[in-house]
């Protein structure tokens, strides 16, 4: 285990490097392999009942055509990805290329056989995002419900595992999200904090109970690359954040259908085929800004976009008009 993590930790600091030094690749993509999910949170905007699993020779042309387009990370999101049936062979094929892999989940199916089958595969990062300490009608993603995943994720992973507690959204009782984090860091997992988004990915202005669990979250929580939250301190206090989104371009959000958005709170921008997008593409969204940034919550946009805080200004004008 101590041998997996220097390797990832070498494989991260790689990542990072090459970000520095070269702008024009995506460093992190979310792909959806399935929209389907088997929960149904009532603030999530991102998933169905019905929808069918891409086809497995479809996806692995789209991890092929990531790699060609030089990204650093390609995660699975959904939906529920798990409940694609070559999960396994699509985090082989991004491995493959030399991508690091990763999976954001809602643990549900998170065996000891399937962990094991996620080590065998290459996966390096999960994300389990945990709403409550008990099921409710706002989300059923409750440690009660999942403890019994984490405790086996603590004993047979390879991969590094993260516990996203949330706040807002509808979450009943903020405090939960101490629970939560007090439990993930006693397993040993890295520990972060959402501010639940809106429909459009905006701003929820946080209550004085939500924000005294958040602050204590973040004190709970690792800090590090992976923990970048500035962005969140200004939210949680009702601040706009002065930053350049390269969503588009260091951040890719490809939906089922093959295109890529912005984000997953701004589908349909600039929503061209993963198939025929370039390094043109890249470079033109690079530059562009957009007008949600200010009170954006999208914590993997923020943290994509940080390796180009320092350069390349956008211009002030004409900015891409997003939902507000």
């Amino acid at each position: 285990m101590f041998r997996l993590s220097l390797t990832r930790r070498y494989r991260e600091a790689r990542m990072v490097l090459r970000g520095v030094l070269d702008r024009w690749h995506p460093v992190l993509v979310h792909i959806v392999p399935i929209r389907r999910c088997n929960l149904a949170c009532t603030y999530c905007n991102e998933y169905d009942a019905v929808s069918a699993p891409v086809p497995l020779d479809e996806m692995l042309r789209r991890i092929d055509k990531l790699a060609e387009l030089g990204s650093s990370v390609v995660a699975f999101s959904g939906g529920e990805p798990m409940l694609h049936p070559d999960i396994y062979t699509m985090f082989r094929r991004i491995r493959a290329h030399g991508m690091m892999a990763g999976l954001i989940s809602n643990g549900y199916y998170l065996t000891r056989e399937r962990i094991e089958k996620l080590n065998a595969a290459g996966l390096e990062y999960l994300q389990i995002s945990i709403d409550n300490v008990n099921p409710d009608e706002v989300s059923q993603k409750s440690l009660k419900v999942l403890d019994r995943r984490l405790v086996d994720l603590q004993r047979y992973a390879r991969f590094a595992v993260s516990i996203n507690s949330v706040i807002g959204g509808g979450i009943r009782h903020p405090e939960d999200a101490v629970t939560v984090a007090r439990r993930a860091a006693e397993l040993g997992f890295a520990v972060s904090c959402g501010i639940i988004h809106d429909g459009h990915g905006a701003l929820k202005p946080l209550s004085e109970a939500e924000l005294r669990a958040y602050e204590e979250v973040k004190r709970i929580g690792k800090t590090g690359y992976s923990m970048i939250h500035t962005f969140q301190d200004n939210l949680a206090h009702g601040r706009p954040n002065q930053w350049k989104c390269r969503a588009g371009a260091r951040y890719l959000y490809v939906c089922e259908d093959g295109l890529v958005h912005y984000c997953s709170q701004q589908r349909g921008y600039p929503g061209i085929p993963l198939i025929n997008y370039t390094r043109d593409d890249l470079r033109r969204e690079y530059a562009t800004p957009k007008s949600c940034a200010p009170f954006c919550t999208i914590a993997c946009a923020h943290r994509a976009s940080t390796m180009d805080f320092w350069r390349d200004p956008q211009p002030e004008r004409h900015p891409t008009t997003v939902h507000p």
